[in-house]
C-alpha cells in the first residue's frame, strides 16, 4: 500500500512540474530573450506530465550523444553573455585561484578518438596529509590514452597548504605523482598509525599509498592486494562495514571498456562520445581489512557483487539509523544502488524499494555524484545527487521508514541547473546559519556542444543553492560573488576551511583546465564549531561515526565520510554553523560499534578534537 501512495504523490509532483514547464514554454514564444526558440516546438510529455529533454536524432535519453535540451524554467540561456552580478548576498565566494601558487592543469588524456573514459576523469581530495592542522589538496588527472602523444606526462599533484591561501607542490617529494589514469580518490588511516592514507581509483589498476608520517607515501598496492585489476574505476571510500575497528575499502566500477570497441559515433559532423549503455555494466568491489596491512576481496560473499551497474560517485552513510554503514552508488543511466548493511558483513541492494533507484518520474538518470546530509534537521540523513543535462538533480528526503522521496521540485533543489551536465556536488553551510547549503559543479563533456545545442554550454559556471531553513533552497548563484562567474567545465568539487577562519571554502577540479579555488568571504556575525574525531577502539579517523550537536534550539547531525561527491574526498573534519549561538550545549558522538561519548558546554568559533572514551558515557547521553 505504501508503494501505491508514493507513486500517486510522485505523479502529482510530475504533473505540477509539467504544467509549470508548459506555461513557461508557451510564454516564451518567439521572445528574443530565448535564443533559438520559435514558439512552434511541440514538447512531448511523459505519463507524469513533465517535459523531458529534447534530443537530436542519434541519441537516447541521457546518452553521451545528447544534443538539444529545452530548459524547463525561465532564465538566462548559456549562449548569452554572463549575467551581471547582483548585489552580494549572504553567501559570497571569491575566486582566489591566481594567488594560490597552484599550477596544476587537468588532462583527460584524449587524442580526439573520444574514448568514454575521457568523460569521467576526475575527482580530488582535501585532507591534512602532514598533520599540521591545515588542509592540503590532491588533484587527479588522466594520462595519455591509446593514440595520444604528450611531450610531458600529466600526473596527479599534491599541494601542501602553507597558510593564507598559498600552496606548495610537494608531489615529487611525497611520491604520489604517477599513479595511473586518475578517476576517483578517498582518504583514510587504514593501518591505524595516525597518518591518513590515499586510495586512487583508476582506469587500470587502483593504487593504495601508505602515509609514512614524514611527508612521504609508499605504494603498497601489491602488498595490500587492492589493485582490483585492469578495470574502469569510479568513486571509492574507506568504511568499517563490520564494526571490527578496521577500515575496509569499497571501490565502484564504471563499465567494461576496451580500446577494441570504443563505440563512438558521428553526428552533425562531429565524432561524439559513446554512452554507458554502449558497454557492459561492471560489478563493484569490496575489500575487507585483515588488520595486518592486507585486504581480502569479499565482493562476492558480502553481496556487493550480486548486481552489476555503471558506478560513478558514491557515499557511505547510515541511512536507516541502525548504527552500521550502508553504501549509496550513483549509476550512470541505470538504477542507483543502495546497499543496506545487515551489520553482520552482508549487504542487500534495496535502491528500488527505498525509492532512490530512479527520479520522481520513475526514470533512471545519468547519475553522477551524491552527497548526504540532514538538510531539514529531522535527525535522518538525506541524499542529493547530480546528473546529465535535461535532467533535474535529485534531492531524496529520508522518510524515516527505510525509504526516500524525491522532493527536488517542492524543495527548489534544482535551481538553474537543468540545461547543464552536473558533476561534483556537496552540502556545506557557507553562511554558518545552521542550515546546509548546496554547491553544484557544471560542465559539458564536448567542447563543441554549443554549435549543436544552443540551450546548454560547455563551461557554464557553477551553482550555489542556499538553504532557507524551511525545507527549501533558493538559487543565489548571481549574488554569491565573482567565484561563481568563473567559466570552466567542472568535474570534482570538495569543501573545507582552507584558511582556518571558520568558513567553508571550495575547490573545483576543471576538465582540461586549471582548478578553481574559492575563498568564502560571507559577511555575518554567525558562529561555528569544527570537530575532528579520534577513535581509540574504533578506526582512528572516526569514519562512520554519527555526531549530534545541540546549541540552544538548533540540533544538527552529521557523519564522517570517506569518499563522496564526484569521486572525491572531503569532510574528515566536520563543520557546524551555529547562527547567533555562541556556545554548544552538547556534542554526542556515536562511534561505529555502538559506543557513545557525550561532551558538554563547548565554546564556539574553534576546532576541537574529540577522542573516543574521553567524554561522558552513554547513560549521560540519554
Amino acid at each position: 500500500m505504501g508503494g501505491r501512495i508514493r507513486v500517486r504523490k510522485v505523479a502529482a509532483v510530475g504533473l505540477a512540474a509539467g504544467v509549470a514547464t508548459a506555461i513557461w514554454w508557451f510564454a516564451a514564444g518567439s521572445d528574443p530573450d530565448f535564443p533559438g526558440r520559435t514558439g512552434t516546438e511541440n514538447p512531448q510529455r511523459t505519463s507524469q506530465g513533465a517535459v523531458p529533454s529534447k534530443r537530436l536524432p542519434g541519441g537516447e535519453m541521457g546518452d553521451r550523444s545528447l544534443a538539444m535540451v529545452v530548459p524547463p524554467s525561465p532564465g538566462v540561456l548559456p549562449t548569452e553573455s554572463p549575467p551581471a552580478a547582483a548585489s552580494e548576498g549572504p553567501i559570497v565566494l571569491r575566486d582566489v585561484s591566481a594567488q594560490t601558487g597552484i599550477a596544476f592543469v587537468h588532462s583527460d588524456g584524449g587524442s580526439g578518438k573520444r574514448f568514454i573514459v575521457e568523460t569521467v576523469t576526475a575527482g580530488l581530495a582535501l585532507f591534512d596529509d602532514d598533520g599540521d592542522g591545515k588542509t592540503d589538496i590532491y588533484f587527479l588527472t588522466g594520462t595519455p590514452l591509446k593514440g595520444t602523444k604528450a611531450d610531458t606526462l600529466p600526473t596527479n599533484r599534491l599541494y601542501r597548504n602553507l597558510g593564507g591561501f598559498k600552496f606548495e607542490d610537494v608531489t615529487d617529494a611525497a611520491g604520489v605523482g604517477p599513479a595511473g589514469y586518475g578517476l576517483g580518490v578517498c582518504v583514510g588511516d587504514y593501518d591505524g598509525d595516525g597518518c591518513p592514507d590515499l586510495y586512487v581509483s583508476n582506469f587500470g589498476p587502483n593504487v593504495l599509498y601508505r602515509n609514512r608520517g614524514n611527508g612521504t607515501f609508499a605504494d603498497v598496492t601489491a602488498k595490500a592486494g587492492v589493485g582490483r585489476g585492469n578495470r574502469v574505476g569510479a568513486g571509492a571510500c574507506f568504511l568499517d562495514f563490520d564494526g571490527d575497528g578496521q577500515l575496509d575499502l569499497f571501490a565502484a566500477n564504471y563499465v567494461v571498456f576496451s580500446y577494441d570497441r570504443p563505440a563512438t559515433r558521428y553526428f552533425g559532423g562531429y565524432l561524439r562520445y559513446p554512452g554507458p549503455r554502449d558497454f557492459e555494466p561492471e560489478r563493484n568491489t569490496l575489500f575487507h581489512n585483515r588488520g595486518d596491512g592486507t585486504f581480502a576481496d569479499v565482493s562476492g560473499s558480502s553481496g556487493v557483487a550480486d548486481v552489476a551497474g555503471t558506478g560513478m560517485g558514491i557515499v557511505a552513510l547510515d541511512y536507516d539509523n541502525d548504527g552500521d554503514t550502508d553504501i549509496f552508488v550513483c549509476n550512470d543511466l541505470g538504477a542507483n544502488f543502495l546497499y543496506q548493511n545487515d551489520g553482520k558483513g552482508r549487504f542487500r541492494e534495496v535502491g528500488l524499494a527505498a525509492g532512490v533507484a530512479y527520479n520522481f518520474e520513475a526514470a533512471p538518470t545519468a547519475s553522477m555524484a551524491p552527497d548526504a546530509a540532514d538538510y531539514d534537521h529531522d535527525g535522518w540523513l538525506d541524499i542529493y545527487l547530480t546528473d546529465y543535462q535535461g535532467e533535474w538533480p535529485c534531492l531524496y528526503k529520508n522518510l524515516r521508514d527505510g525509504s526516500f522521496e524525491d522532493v527536488t521540485i517542492q524543495a527548489g533543489a534544482g535551481g538553474g541547473t537543468f540545461p547543464y551536465i552536473k558533476w561534483g556536488c556537496g552540502f556545506a553551510d557557507f553562511d554558518n546559519d545552521g542550515h546546509k547549503d548546496l554547491f553544484v559543479a557544471n560542465g559539458h563533456i564536448e567542447e563543441f556542444i554549443e554549435k549543436l545545442d544552443p540551450s546548454t554550454a560547455y563551461a557554464p559556471g557553477n551553482t550555489v543553492l542556499r538553504n532557507t531553513g524551511d525545507g527549501r533552497f533558493v538559487d543565489v548563484t548571481r549574488s554569491a560573488g565573482d567565484g561563481l562567474r568563473v567559466r570552466a567545465s567542472g568535474r570534482g568539487v570538495a569543501f573545507d576551511d582552507l584558511d582556518g577562519d571558520g568558513r567553508i571554502d571550495v575547490v573545483v577540479l576543471n576538465s582540461n583546465a586549471p582548478p578553481t579555488v574559492l575563498r568564502n568571504e560571507s559577511q555575518n556575525n554567525h558562529h561555528w564549531l569544527q570537530i575532528e574525531l579520534r577513535g581509540a577502539k574504533t578506526n582512528r579517523d572516526g569514519i562512520g561515526a554519527r555526531v549530534r550537536v545541540t546549541a540552544g534550539n538548533l540540533v544538527q547531525i552529521d557523519e564522517v565520510h570517506s569518499g563522496r561527491g564526484y569521486q572525491s574526498h572531503w569532510g574528515s573534519r566536520l563543520h557546524f554553523g551555529l547562527g547567533n549561538r555562541d556556545r554548544v550545549d552538547r556534542v554526542e558522538v556515536r562511534w561505529i560499534g555502538g559506543g557513545v561519548d557525550l561532551f558538554e558546554n563547548l565554546p564556539a568559533d574553534r576546532t576541537v578534537t574529540l577522542t573516543e572514551g574521553e567524554g561522558r558515557g552513554p547513560d549521560a547521553a540519554k
